[in-house]
């Protein structure tokens, strides 16, 4: 054995004696030899355009400009504009050798557009390298980019981020489908039960470019009448783009578009997808192999060739508001892509926000509405328990539950599952009139008030005390807590009903359907699962608890989720039926009561451009340590007309506890300022509160961290 490790051990010698030889004639026979990788000293540049202007994957504010580059020639072919590119950053000017500036970390890049000569009169350094010759980045989706940006008070680069994918290098290996002829021009099916939905559907299929909110009617047909709308967009040559809340209504109009128009019309891009996938089917976007898009909120930048539409769905659903910076919301994002590419905009959801109401309102987009005769047809019968009922209400404070709803849900059951949306935990109750449940508001901005310690009441916006409150609605003195009521608990059910099987659809685990046999299905706000052939019935429990946020959106979200709820109820000609426990007075359950969302919109709309409410203002947080938030308020230049709220105490994040956005850290004390602009001042907010937090960065990172976002979803 030794014998033969020893002739082996010989062999390896030779060889690698071989392989030094052809190395050093290899690099004898060289002409010239190589620049060192990525920094190319010595190497000659590109003969045409020989400067590359790059935009960093630099976040931060004081750095969001573009850079030159040197091009090599080596890689001139492929550092075309939209490619992925490293560079070295932060190299000093005394780091110059042979004509280039050198030093500095490799990061990240795009290439925007390429240059005869750069406006910098110093010398640049080089691109290090191309990652990939995929041009990613088109003119279209970097001046969407900017905007979006420029709208939210963010960088470009960390728009970027959201807008492009990572790389994966597999996905760009593999070719894109060839792509299909445009398919024939869909029939309107269901779309003529609205007033002007077969109108609608033939100007998307003659190339126009239609506007328009759709309060469309409850019932399982949204998803297939999304699809009609895409496909007549199609038919007319040019692409679509639809985002919706969640995966689950994804799989529904992904299910729609694939009956109606076959496999390979349309690409699917969500954040489940994983990167590869998610990546492969935005490359085919980007190729133009595929020209409709369908996707949650990170398919809101997918660059859809020649667009012709976008459809956004239920966008008062909260995940359309997107976690990371700049914190832009999907509805607005299509707004500037519908005035970007002058395509076809579509609103859509069971329930009317007050954003989609002011659309209408300044004529901007047409109301999509079915006649009531068909609002009826489809509907559910809707009954209220109010504190009236309860109070006289035997077995409801016994069991805590109205013998009404005992009533709705044994019928029910008889029928089919029966839906019990119960509230999610956590809701932080607000002050309100003890007689009309009116919410309290400050007199001098309109803001909550919330009860203090020793009685008093603050404002929760300008944190000033209120004294001799009394309601503007009623005339009454005294105020309440709104607080949440019983909660309703599969338990329970399962204990009131021994012979029915109990489900429950939650935080924890969400369902997609359930079957159409008699079932009691439990869940909170957003999760209820789809009942094949409709639910007989559907209880609304403890509706004080989404009434009472301190919101300013509270009756709003209160009346899209029991709306979204009810929907999903089969027609009172069918025998659905639901019931609200909630005051019947109060504005939200009306309008329940009626299902007329769109009016309830168009008053809130009415009201709050009375008290200077978004969205007919435009409005920012500040947020951070209290002396931080006082300094950046004294040095920010807000526009003249600005009116700044607060600052007022945040509460206080409790350790272990999971953090919301935006929240501050655990145990830390941090202030909120709200600061609002009327109408066309919007622009001159975002770039005041941009430039004082550049210069904030700018300083180094001694400065106390200070929170800015535009448009917060929670403003009291």
């Amino acid at each position: 054995m030794s014998s033969e490790n020893g002739r082996s051990g010989g062999g390896a010698e030779d060889a690698s004696a071989e392989q030094l030889a052809l190395i050093r004639e290899t690099v004898r026979k060289a002409d010239v030899p190589r620049a060192k990788p990525r920094t190319w000293r010595g190497a000659a540049l590109a003969k045409e355009l020989p400067v590359a202007r790059v935009l960093v994957d630099k976040g931060v504010l004081h750095l969001d400009r573009y850079f030159d580059y040197a091009v090599p020639e080596e890689l001139d072919a492929d550092a075309q504009p939209g490619v992925r590119v490293r560079v070295r950053f932060g190299a000093g000017r005394h780091r110059v050798r042979e004509g280039r500036r050198e030093g500095g970390g490799l990061i990240d890049g795009f290439l925007v557009e390429r240059l005869a000569e750069s406006d910098y009169s110093g010398p640049l350094a080089a691109l290090a390298q191309v990652v990939s010759p995929e041009r990613v980045l088109s003119e279209e989706l970097l001046g969407l980019a900017r905007a979006v940006a420029d709208r939210y008070a963010g960088s470009l680069a960390d728009v970027l981020q959201l807008a492009v994918p990572p790389r994966s290098a597999r996905a760009e290996q593999r070719p894109s489908p060839e792509p299909l002829p445009p398919p024939g021009r869909p029939e309107a099916g269901t779309w003529t039960r609205y007033e002007r939905g077969a109108a609608f559907l033939e100007a998307l299929a003659s190339g126009g470019a239609p506007r328009a909110v759709w309060n469309a009617l409850p019932g399982p047909e949204w998803s297939e009448e999304i699809a009609r709308a895409v496909a007549a967009t199609l038919a007319s040559g040019r692409g679509a783009l639809v985002v919706l809340p969640d995966g689950r209504a994804v799989a529904r109009v992904d299910a729609a578009l694939t009956f109606l128009l076959g496999e390979g019309r349309h690409a699917v891009l969500t954040a489940d997808a994983g990167p590869e996938k998610r990546y492969r089917e935005w490359l085919a976007v980007r190729r133009g192999a595929v020209r409709a898009v369908v996707g949650t909120r990170a398919a809101m930048f997918a660059p859809v060739e020649d667009l012709g539409l976008v459809a956004i769905w239920d966008d008062g659903d909260d995940s359309h508001s997107e976690l990371h910076a700049p914190q832009p919301h999907a509805r607005e994002v299509l707004l500037l892509r519908a005035a970007q590419d002058k395509c076809a905009f579509l609103l859509g959801g069971w329930s009317c926000t007050v954003e989609a109401a002011q659309l209408v309102e300044s004529g901007w987009a047409r109301p999509l509405v079915a006649p009531r005769e068909q609002v009826r047809a489809a509907a559910p019968l809707v009954r209220t328990v109010g504190d009236g009922d309860l109070a006289r209400d035997e077995a409801a404070r016994a069991a805590r539950l109205p013998t009404l709803a005992w009533q709705v849900v044994r019928d029910g059951l008889r029928q089919g599952p029966v839906l019990v949306q119960v509230p999610r935990r956590g809701y932080v109750p607000r002050m309100a009139c003890a007689n009309c449940r009116a919410p309290a508001r400050c007199r001098h901005c309109s803001g909550p008030l919330e009860g203090q310690d020793g009685g008093s009441l603050r404002c929760g916006w300008c944190g000033r005390e209120e004294s001799g409150w009394h309601c503007p609605e009623c005339g009454g003195f005294r105020l309440r807590a709104q607080v949440v009521g019983a909660r309703r608990t599969a338990e329970e059910l399962g204990r009131a009903f021994p012979a029915v099987p109990v489900r429950t659809s939650g935080r924890e685990h969400v369902l997609d359907t359930v079957p159409g046999v008699p079932a009691l299905v439990v869940s909170t706000p957003g999760a209820e699962p789809v009942a094949e052939g409709g639910y007989a019935a559907a209880l609304l429990l403890d509706g004080w608890a989404m009434l009472g946020r301190p919101d300013l959106r509270a009756g709003e979200d209160a009346l899209r989720r029991w709306i979204a709820a009810a929907a999903l109820v089969r027609p009172q000609g069918a025998g659905g039926t639901v019931v609200a426990v909630a005051e019947p007075t109060l504005r939200p359950v009306q309008a329940l009561v009626r299902w007329d969302p769109v009016g309830h919109a168009v008053r809130e709309l009415g009201e709050r451009a009375e008290l200077g409410f978004p969205p007919v203002s435009r409005m920012a947080a500040v947020s951070g340590a209290p002396e931080a938030v006082a300094e950046f308020l004294r040095t920010v230049e807000l526009p003249g007309e600005a009116q700044v709220l607060g600052p007022v105490p945040i509460p206080v994040t409790t350790s272990g506890r999971p953090r919301r956005p935006g929240a501050p850290p655990p145990g830390e004390h941090w202030e909120r300022a709200l600061v609002r602009v009327p109408p066309g001042s919007g622009a001159a907010l975002a770039s005041a509160l941009k430039a004082a937090q550049a210069a904030r960065m700018a300083r180094g990172a001694g400065e106390p961290l200070v929170r800015v976002r535009i448009d917060p979803p929670d403003i009291g």
